[in-house]
């Protein structure tokens, strides 16, 4: 059996010049838990050309989907973002990775902290029903360098809520907090600032981050990564992996950059 999968491209949406998302067939052998990712990428010369990506969709869906940016000299962006409907896609069989609820400790309340395509894997596990039974609070942060790179705000802010089944959930439980860095916004600053400073939880009413209360996942840039991580080890956290369940837990797979 080969290790991969040969998807047929459904949509493709550029949301600006530098990040794309799309959608693919889903084989109905592929399985994989809300927050994994996996091998994707195209043939070229015969021979598949491979990143990692977080799934953006949740498990039960019938399609796959992927956030992207666009790297005009990257091996794989380059010819990837050029993708249409109907086009083939190669995606592995093995999903894998830490950013699980199951290998968090129980908590009142789930963090989390992304930017850029770092949403995606967070976009799957804001549609898991088990986060919202496994966390009071439910808060995703988003930061990204302009408006236009908000990927899903909209559905977030406005489909999210009406969702058939998962509603009443997202509209009582989900605290979306979007910010930007580089123009005007109702939350301006990097991740890592908005914390040191207690913006990130004046603005939400809620208290500092605190081992007993606060769970966190983490996923985005190599710098975000260090410096969150180097913060909440500070404040006595504990990351988890896949054999212990931790405080904590990091993406360390990226798409190139």
């Amino acid at each position: 059996m080969s290790a991969f999968l040969e998807e047929r491209v459904l949509s493709v949406h550029h949301w600006t010049d530098r990040l794309f998302s799309f959608t693919t067939t889903r084989d109905p052998a592929l399985r994989f838990s809300n927050g994994h990712f996996t091998m994707i990428g195209l043939r070229i010369n015969n021979k598949p050309l491979l990143r990692a990506y977080s799934i953006a969709s949740a498990n039960y869906e019938e399609s796959l989907e992927f956030l992207s940016i666009k790297v005009e000299d990257g091996p794989l962006t380059s010819r990837l973002q050029h993708i249409q409907v109907g086009d083939s896609i190669v995606v592995g069989r093995k999903p894998t990775g830490t950013l699980l609820i199951d290998y968090l400790l129980p908590g009142k309340r789930l963090y989390m902290f992304s930017s850029g395509t770092g949403l995606a894997p967070f976009m799957s596990v804001i549609r898991d029903p088990e986060t919202y039974e496994k966390f009071e609070e439910v808060i995703l942060v988003h930061g990204v360098r302009e408006v236009a790179e908000l990927a899903y705000h909209d559905y977030i802010t406005q489909e999210l809520p009406a969702h058939e089944f998962l509603g009443e959930m997202i509209t009582r439980q989900l605290r979306y907090y979007p910010t930007v860095t580089r123009e005007q916004y109702h939350h301006m600053g990097r991740i890592t600032d908005l914390i040191e400073n207690g913006k990130l939880f004046t603005d939400l009413g809620v208290p500092s981050l605190n081992r007993e209360e606060d769970r966190i996942m983490i996923c985005g840039s190599p710098g975000l990564l260090r410096d969150l991580k180097v913060m909440l080890e500070a404040r006595g956290f504990n990351e988890g992996n896949t054999s212990k369940p931790g405080d904590f837990v990091v993406e360390r797979a990226f798409v190139e950059q």
